[in-house]
């Protein structure tokens, strides 16, 4: 009783704080609106960012590992999910087949809509909606309150330049009371669905998605229509989102739709339209099952946004962009083993590349090379590039596509991905890769730092902290992670090391604290001693 007394004055005093601060939001966009010089609509695309929750690399039909050669390769997880729709935007587009997210949600939600590591914006773990949830050690002033309506964000830069910002599904932008709880706060024009949850209290029509039955503090809001009926989650947030493409057209406006998949994260829940295509003779658990039935559901979703474009006559004129937000979280073995990313070691939450590596295919929806926006920005259809992209890269390619200037005073980490669009190599790009996560999780209070084809995991051990560890992995023959080099290649653990603290340190990070509340900074070891 008193849990839920103290959710419903959570609940209240969060609505009090937006309607207080509606009036202040609205003359700071208006402020902002006027100092912005837009192109004309007409000469923009529309946007569509689909975004997926715990969806790694492996967690679909479509292989994105590629060989030596550049091409890429099946393996057995390819063949037990089934995503016709992703294999069919691929044939449009690009599909990266190392793309890098942080390896827990808030932390890439926030560097997708400001285009900063989390080492820079400081929300280095997922948000828990009623406390901080910082960990035993873990920075006591991290950012847990999430994104605010004065930051930079990617929709307010669109919304600057003209288009009409929709988003549709998960935010976690913010915990309850926040300004980030709502999506209208920092640039979306319409929110459907989205609050400070993280997770779904059900999927399921006919429990109201938690409202009725499930996790009753974590019911998706703002869906009250389809309670009772048997219209699963992502087939709501399907419908809703193309109700708003169909008001963007009537308003002849460019959109920019920020379709934001709850699916698949837990509860795992079967989504019954896809239940008879796992039954038979997999040998894996129901919730697998049910999780790979959550991976489809997803994947019609896709198709049938994008037959809605093609039915609308703008499929040609529309860029979408499919990515996961984090690692894989398949209920398959454990969270540092191989089984639900293999060949990649790890899950969501670890620091290893199956807790950072996600799916990312970036395509217009109907190729077409004399369309006059995809001239400005070609994609090479079919194509797999092998060059690392990062999730900070999103931000920088969307401003450019939008054509719409960055402000100086907001610093970025990602760079424009449209010289790796064409399917060539960039040879100016800065190929590195920063992941801060000084908390505990299923891995513990680490940074990962990545150059070419080293990786480097730097482990804080508050319990000893004079006793830092590392482990150091060269992935061109390694990518499962199985030779940690850091003894062996002393000399290129501690290079890998003092690149990580530049990068750390310009970036202002926070660190972790030890048992007395001291900051862990990390240390550069002594040659001589070096590992030992």
């Amino acid at each position: 009783m008193f849990r839920r007394d103290c959710w419903q004055m959570c609940m209240l005093f969060g609505n009090l704080f937006y309607y207080v601060t509606s009036m202040k939001n609205r003359l700071v966009e208006a402020l902002l609106l006027s100092f912005s010089l837009p192109v004309a609509a007409q000469d923009r695309p529309n946007i569509i960012l689909f975004l997926v929750d715990d969806m790694g690399v492996m967690d679909t039909s479509l292989p994105f590992l590629s060989d030596s050669e550049g091409n890429a390769v099946r393996h057995p997880l390819n063949d037990w999910y089934k995503t016709p729709n992703m294999e069919r935007l691929a044939q449009h587009g690009v599909r990266f087949s190392t793309f890098y997210a942080h390896s827990v949600s808030s932390p890439s939600r926030t560097s997708l809509m400001t285009g900063q590591d989390a080492a820079r914006h400081h929300t280095t773990n997922w948000i828990n909606s009623e406390s901080n949830n910082r960990n035993q050690y873990g920075p006591y002033d991290w950012n847990w309150q999430g994104l605010k309506h004065s930051d930079v964000t990617l929709p307010r830069l669109l919304k600057e330049a003209g288009y009409k910002t929709i988003h549709v599904g998960k935010a976690h932008f913010g915990c309850i009371g926040s300004e980030g709880e709502y999506p209208q706060n920092i640039g979306f024009d319409v929110n459907i669905a989205g609050s400070s949850i993280g997770q779904p209290g059900s999927y399921l029509g006919e429990n109201g998605y938690g409202s009725i039955h499930g996790n009753k503090s974590r019911a998706v809001p703002g869906l009250e229509k389809y309670h009772g009926t048997d219209t699963f989650l992502s087939e709501a947030l399907t419908i809703e989102a193309n109700a708003q493409i169909d008001k963007a057209i009537e308003e002849k406006k460019p959109f920019f739709l920020y379709m934001s998949h709850y699916a698949v994260h837990a509860p795992f829940e079967a989504d019954k339209r896809f239940v008879a295509h796992y039954e038979n003779g997999t040998g894996k658990s129901e919730l697998a099952k049910n999780f790979a039935t959550l991976i489809e559901g997803m994947d019609k979703s896709l198709g049938d946004i994008m037959g809605h474009l093609e039915k609308k006559g703008i499929a040609r004129n529309t860029l979408v962009l499919f990515l996961g937000d984090n690692g894989s979280d398949a209920p398959l073995g454990d969270a540092r083993g191989y089984a639900s990313s293999a060949p990649l070691r790890g899950k969501k939450g670890t620091e290893f590349e199956g807790g950072m590596r996600v799916p990312c295919i970036i395509g217009w929806a109907h190729a077409d090379t004399e369309n006059k926006f995809q001239k400005e920005l070609p994609v090479a259809e079919g194509s797999v590039q092998t060059q690392f992209g990062r999730i900070t890269d999103i931000y920088p390619t969307l401003a450019a596509l939008a054509k719409v200037d960055i402000p100086t005073s907001h610093p970025i980490d990602g760079a424009d991905l449209k010289p790796l669009l064409s399917g060539k190599k960039d040879e100016t790009r800065r190929n590195t890769f920063l992941m801060h996560f000084p908390h505990n999780h299923y891995g513990s209070y680490f940074t990962v730092y990545r150059e070419d084809n080293w990786k480097l995991i730097y482990y804080y051990t508050p319990e000893r902290p004079e006793r830092p560890d590392y482990a150091l992995y060269d992935l061109s023959t390694d990518e499962k992670e199985q030779d940690d080099l850091s003894r062996v290649n002393k000399g290129k653990c501690v290079e890998m090391i003092k690149k990580m603290i530049s990068a750390l340190e310009s970036e202002g990070a926070q660190y972790p604290v030890d048992f007395v509340g001291r900051e862990i900074r990390p240390v550069v070891p002594n040659m001589e001693h070096a590992l030992e």
